[in-house]
């Protein structure tokens, strides 16, 4: 009766409900959530320039970085897309969207070139800048993401390749490839990256700093400190990251 009444046929609903069954299996989902719409709670945090980390944890299905991924990044497409039109029509300083920028660690498992026209991160990656949303791809094997995605990364910091796959994805739609193959195969393993694109006026190598004492306290390290006050800037910190109670 269900199927005569949308429309459908019946052996493709029976598949589907089928398919959705194997969602049951993850741990996370659950029939009634007490406190909330969790993607709503995490909108509110970017909202308050809180940054929010997602942890899959012991999860290595795809099918679950998948649907995850976009539930949340879905959301806040339509969030942000909403927002930026809001401001583009009032150009209102308190109606402009705060800077966004989402990071996607082993990218391949969501940009390779079958997940990408499954999310919307290839929208994302080539619309959104407009939007106040920017994307930041983390991978070590850049051959495995979509081709597309790539070329519309606009700045590009690499490390020490060797495969030649990884190579020709790292310079796709970079001007002056050929030259930058070497440069790429020669750099130090530990400390040098080659910067390149948007970000500067030509490809330049930097050198990385070494992650020592004296890197560490520069970057705030709390280990020289008092306990009381170590105790105390830690929670300052803790509340400037995940807000307060974080």
């Amino acid at each position: 009766e269900f199927a005569q009444e949308i429309g459908a046929h019946p052996g493709s609903l029976v598949a589907l409900h089928r398919k959705l069954k194997r969602l049951e299996s993850f741990p996370f989902m659950v029939q009634n959530f007490r406190d909330g719409d969790v993607v709503d709670r995490i909108i509110e945090y970017l909202d308050a320039g809180t940054n929010v980390v997602l942890e899959f944890g012991q999860q290595t299905s795809m099918l679950c970085y998948l649907l995850v991924a976009n539930i949340i990044s879905r959301r806040i497409h339509e969030m942000y897309v909403k927002k930026s039109e809001r401001y583009y029509a009032t150009q209102r300083a308190e109606d402009q969207p705060r800077q966004l920028m989402i990071t996607i660690e082993e990218a391949h498992k969501f940009l390779n070139p079958a997940a990408a026209r499954q999310t919307i991160f290839g929208t994302i990656a080539r619309e959104m800048r407009k939007y106040y949303v920017s994307l930041l791809v983390v991978d070590q094997r850049p051959s495995g993401i979509d081709d597309e995605v790539l070329s519309q990364l606009g700045t590009k910091i690499t490390a020490l390749l060797n495969d030649e796959k990884d190579i020709a994805a790292v310079l796709t739609g970079v001007s002056g490839s050929d030259a930058l193959r070497g440069v790429l195969a020669s750099l130090d393993s530990k400390q040098q990256a080659l910067v390149l694109g948007h970000a500067v006026p030509m490809p330049v190598v930097i050198r990385t700093r070494e992650y020592g004492e004296e890197f560490y306290k520069a970057m705030g390290s709390l280990d020289g400190l008092p306990e009381v006050e170590r105790r105390q800037k830690a929670e300052e910190e803790a509340a400037i990251l995940y807000g307060e109670g974080g």
